[in-house]
């Protein structure tokens, strides 16, 4: 997101300095590399939200970068499938919310239909989406970077931002590759976005108590063994609990042949906490002191037990992916990956569902960009730029 944003400024405002600050070695090391890769199409969301709106307008821009660009992709579709009589309304929502985003070619099927375009899936009724997709956004990331560089902006890698002092006239900022002077930020920092919004706008612990805060959830991941993969064609999803921005264990064919299994979704312990022993005191702290967290700790522990569970027993997790597809076992799953969601908390223990972009007098700050982030990358990239357009009066 940071990368289509930073494309969008050097098209749109020729000559402008542009420098894009990365933490890590190389581009799309964290949320970007870590997901499962899917062109989503917009069903899931609130009309009306930007999720909704950017999601829609945002693939459209992305298969279009994609065919200038060269960058393979695959409309392979996605079947979300109920299980159960008590799930049928929630499909229907989801048929509804899709017909008013604008998605195209939507159908409610019954079991045959489900078989012809999953013969191995089981569920009582399906919505097909023949227009979600697969794609590698690490190759996408990549050719956004390369943009940027061809129209005369900078990327620096290994830059960690440490401090922002402000100044007359702008803002100085310490990295770890040297101090930048700039008169505008613009903060698509995924997992370190609310500190980097704290630090800009230099909230003290009483006011960042009533901030929304970067909780980090872990997504784990299993792969289908090679001889089983036939079991998935494309994409096979439950009916989400509207209750939590989480979908649920699912089956994700990848672009590159591959099949995934997952994810769950469990506290990680450190925001970059790939592995279950990946520990973080400070990021521990910030989770624990956080009244919003405990909040929601209070009221869904029961929901967070059953994910704990079954990322430490596979039975649970392979008894989890046979309500879609019956025929998998546990010799059938490899271990896979690990993804960590940048999940923001309001102070009112809500798990915020849409996107959200603030401003300051200097910076704009995206403080919650999860899924659909990658697919509508470019749309919001497009709106940051709308954005600081006029907060900054730019030509």
């Amino acid at each position: 997101m940071g990368l289509a944003t930073a494309m969008e400024f050097a098209r749109r405002v020729p000559g402008i300095r542009l420098l894009v600050l990365e933490k890590e070695r190389g581009v799309a090391a964290h949320q970007t590399g870590h997901n499962s890769g899917v062109i989503h199409s917009g069903i899931y969301y609130k009309p009306g939200s930007l999720k909704a709106q950017t999601c829609v307008s945002g693939r459209t821009a992305l298969l279009q970068f994609c065919e200038e660009n060269s960058i393979r992709y695959d409309l392979c579709g996605k079947v979300i499938v109920a299980t159960g009589e008590e799930e049928l309304p929630r499909l229907e929502e989801l048929f509804r919310r899709g017909k008013a985003n604008g998605v195209e070619g939507l159908e409610i099927i019954g079991p045959e239909r489900l078989r012809e375009i999953e013969p191995h899936a089981h569920g009582i009724r399906a919505l097909y989406a023949p227009t979600s997709g697969i794609i590698d956004f690490t190759q996408v990331a990549e050719v956004y970077a390369q943009k940027i560089r061809d129209m005369g902006g900078e990327i620096l890698t290994s830059a960690q931002l440490k401090r922002i002092i402000p100044e007359s006239g702008g803002i100085t900022l310490e990295t770890t590759a040297g101090e930048f002077r700039t008169r505008h930020l613009i903060n698509c920092a995924g997992l370190f976005a609310d500190r980097i919004a704290r630090m800009e706008t230099g909230a003290g612990p009483s006011k960042a108590r009533e901030q929304l805060r970067i909780v980090p959830f872990r997504g784990e991941y299993y792969k289908l063994a090679p001889e089983k993969q036939f079991l998935v064609r494309a994409l096979v999803y439950p009916v989400p609990d509207p209750r939590f921005p989480f979908l649920g264990v699912h089956f994700t064919r990848k672009i590159h042949g591959e099949v995934e299994a997952g994810p769950n979704a469990v506290l990680a312990f450190a925001r970059e906490g790939y592995e279950k022993t990946d520990v973080n005191v400070r990021d521990l702290w910030e989770i624990f002191s956080y009244r919003g967290f405990l909040s929601i700790a209070r009221k869904y522990w029961k929901t967070g037990l059953g994910e704990f569970y079954r990322s430490i027993s596979k039975a649970a997790f392979v008894k989890a992916l046979q309500k879609l597809i019956p025929e998998i076992r546990s010799d059938d799953l490899m271990p896979g990956g690990a993804g960590v969601r940048a999940q923001a908390i309001s102070p009112a223990g809500q798990l915020v569902d849409d996107f959200v972009i603030a401003e300051s007098a200097r910076a704009i700050h995206v403080l919650n960009a999860p899924s659909p982030g990658a697919t509508a990358s470019l749309a919001i990239g497009k709106r940051i730029v709308d954005i600081a357009s006029k907060a900054f009066s730019l030509a």
